[in-house]
């Protein structure tokens, strides 16, 4: 039975609960000691985190949505060890509102959190970011200057990747669009191949709607994009979100890991989150934390 409200956790009560949890499922020393195995000697790391849907609202289902700050706290504990040279979020930083300046207060509260990870950091946008908000109000309310673009990072290209666009190429906001209706437009597909023509080195890109699929969760034009990423032959990965779920594909030779979702689930134990390695030769490691699945690939030979 689904409860009306739901009781903020104290932090320090949380992450002190969270420990106790920890230990008896995935073994601090043991992720650490992963890390520790896993970190290319040269390249470089990145925390990931998706789906967090913060709101200051009650909780609805299976969204905790006032708990996600504590869940992000506890990440950012992780973060401080592990010294990810950046953080992604790759999507759907809040939750939809009714009001813009409701929306704006619920991205004002969570990114103050999310911006204190890391000076060097990448918002995708998601659905519900740009439910209400438009694009640029999002994007001006985070600093970041654009939706999709791409950045070198320790011998390894990053893409970051909006589909956050009809149909009809009309882009999302103020309560124009369908969480289904996912696309990727020309221009920008025009732009990812001659960014990926540009680059000598592996790449790994981020999204918010999946690549991998073809049901809802799906970008709708997504064999259209991964025509472009496996054409390159320099595309060793994609990480994505929007279905809240572990998941991978691997496609063409490209590897889609679809990370599970913060906001799903009440404590500590229900949370999700990541660190990933990736080295000059694409090998690739995925640490994942609560709920998050490990992977390990490697690189080109």
């Amino acid at each position: 039975m689904n409860r009306a409200t739901t009781t903020r956790i104290g932090r320090r009560a949380f992450l002190a609960n969270g420990a106790l949890v920890l230990a008896a499922g995935l073994d601090p020393a043991s992720c650490a000691g992963r890390l520790a195995a896993g970190a290319p000697k040269k390249g470089v790391r990145v925390g990931l985190v998706t789906d967090l849907h913060y709101a200051d609202k009650p909780a609805a289902g299976t969204r905790y949505y006032r708990e996600t700050l504590d869940k992000l706290a506890e990440a950012a504990e992780r973060f401080k060890k592990d010294e990810p040279a950046f953080v992604v979020e790759l999507g759907d930083l809040i939750d939809a509102a009714d009001a813009v300046e409701t929306e704006l207060k619920y991205l004002k509260r969570v990114d103050k959190e999310f911006a204190a990870l890391a000076k060097d950091r990448h918002y995708v946008l998601g659905n519900h970011c740009v439910d209400t908000l438009t694009k640029s109000e999002f994007l001006d309310a985070v600093g970041q200057k654009a939706a999709h673009g791409s950045f070198d990072r320790g011998g390894v290209h990053f893409v970051v990747l909006d589909a956050c666009f009809r149909g009809d190429g009309k882009p999302y906001g103020r309560k124009n669009s369908k969480w289904n209706d996912a696309n990727v437009p020309a221009d920008q597909l025009d732009w990812l191949k001659e960014d990926l023509k540009g680059t000598d080195k592996p790449v790994v890109v981020f999204a918010h709607q999946r690549l991998d699929v073809a049901n809802d969760y799906g970008v709708k034009n997504a064999a259209d994009v991964r025509k472009v990423l496996e054409g390159s032959k320099k595309v060793r990965a994609v990480f994505q979100g929007h279905s809240h779920k572990n998941d991978y594909k691997d496609i063409g030779g490209v590897h889609y890991c679809t990370l599970v979702a913060m906001i799903e689930g009440s404590g500590a134990e229900n949370n999700g989150y990541s660190v990933l390695d990736v080295g000059p030769d694409g090998a690739i490691t995925v640490t994942g934390f609560r709920g998050q699945k490990n992977y390990d690939w490697k690189g080109a030979h």
